[in-house]
């Protein structure tokens, strides 16, 4: 008897064991297009630490740098760690805070020689872009008002780094530097020197050193009860 050619046998199974295969990747492929893409991380809000952070600043006085700082400030900074450039910072500082070392400087500096502190208590920043300058590093531009002038200023800042503390917390840390002229927010008093010269110089180098904790989400209220 003449045995049956397996070659048509071998090319439908062939045929139906690709036509599975095929329809199984279809299958897959649209199991995978329809299930939901990981969710981005959302923007995390962390409050300013103002135990953890020192906003200080120089000054030339004759021929010297005399360093000062403020003991009070808050703000927040919200990041977004997936896009550091998406983020924001909100700072402010309590212009009577300033501290020199010497009670009678720090007397004049509150006074309307300089930062006036009656009539303008507050030393604020608000960012308005955040660029990336390299790797943890950053160039966040905004506006710096003293004396109750508003003038643009951009902060060279370093990412120090994110992680959990000592208390169940989650902290931020970075360091941040500028440059300003004071004449520029109206703080322009000075004296000349006998000889020549001026007491003061005008520009102004300012560094913060920042410690900034993630705001904990707030306990869900539980439903109100029905009379």
């Amino acid at each position: 008897m003449r045995r049956p050619s397996l070659q048509g046998v071998r090319g439908t199974g062939t045929s139906r064991l690709g036509s599975i295969v095929l329809a199984g990747l279809a299958l897959a492929g649209a199991g995978l297009l329809l299930a939901p893409s990981p969710a981005l991380a959302a923007p995390e809000t962390y409050n300013i630490d103002p135990d953890h952070t020192t906003v200080g600043f120089k000054v030339q006085h004759f021929f010297s740098k005399v360093p000062g700082r403020f003991n009070k400030v808050e703000g927040t900074v919200v990041l977004d760690q997936s896009d550091l450039t998406k983020s924001t910072v909100n700072v402010s500082i309590d212009a009577a805070s300033v501290d020199t070392n010497e009670p009678a400087r720090d007397k004049h500096l509150r006074s309307d020689a300089f930062f006036d502190v009656a009539k303008h208590p507050k030393i604020t920043f608000q960012s308005t872009k955040v660029r990336q300058a390299g790797p943890n590093k950053l160039q966040v531009d905004g506006n710096l008002t003293i004396r109750g002038t508003t003038k643009p200023v951009t902060l060279d800042v370093d990412v120090l780094g994110f992680g959990p503390d000592a208390w169940g917390g989650h902290r931020a840390g970075f360091e941040a530097r500028t440059k300003i002229n004071r004449l520029d927010y109206g703080v322009s008093w000075n004296d000349v020197i006998e000889g020549g010269g001026y007491i003061l110089g005008n520009d102004v180098e300012i560094t913060l050193n920042v410690e900034a904790v993630k705001q904990k989400p707030k306990p869900a209220e539980a439903p109100k009860k029905s009379a």
